[in-house]
């Protein structure tokens, strides 16, 4: 039974490892990015907070001071919600939650390391007047939930830089 169940463990590696499966590991920054500032619109937005946390947990060190420091812009970082669908009795009926962020990395001497770059994220949820505040809860959870989802792809995007 044992020796089954360790034929199965090692079948499943052997063809996990076959299609090229590999846990993600951390990106490898270059020596200009050891310390980065950060310059962003909207500095104490749920996204500045996400892309400084996800920064730290790869490594870079984030700074206050420009000395010496590479320079992470943010110059758009913009979330806005439009009526995706209206209902029958001319009500709103689904709303789009789209958060826009555009960057770009500049090098301790000021040249452009990484040129300005966009991304964007939307999501649609369902509108219920009858219940507003599950409504208002869903679109909160979906904006942290893109803020979140630009910031790792900037992370990532940064940890190309150079390849």
């Amino acid at each position: 039974m044992k020796l089954n169940r360790l034929l199965c463990i090692l079948t499943l590696l052997a063809l996990l490892n076959a299609c090229g499966f590999h846990l993600q590991s951390k990106p490898d920054y270059p020596l200009e990015m050891e310390r980065v500032r950060l310059e962003i619109q909207l500095p104490f937005s749920q996204f500045a907070r996400r892309l400084e946390t996800h920064l730290e947990q790869n490594g870079v060190n984030v700074v206050t001071s420009l000395e010496g420091a590479a320079v992470l812009e943010v110059p758009l970082n913009a979330t806005r919600k439009e009526i995706q669908s209206i209902g029958d009795n001319a009500r709103v009926r689904e709303f789009q939650v789209r958060h826009t962020v555009q960057f770009r990395l500049l090098g301790p001497d000021g040249t452009e390391l990484i040129p300005l770059q966009t991304f964007e994220q939307s999501r649609v949820y369902s509108f219920n007047e009858q219940d507003i505040l599950a409504a208002e809860r869903e679109d909160e959870f979906l904006r942290n939930d893109l803020a979140d989802s630009l910031a790792r792809m900037v992370v990532r995007r940064l940890g190309t830089y150079g390849r």
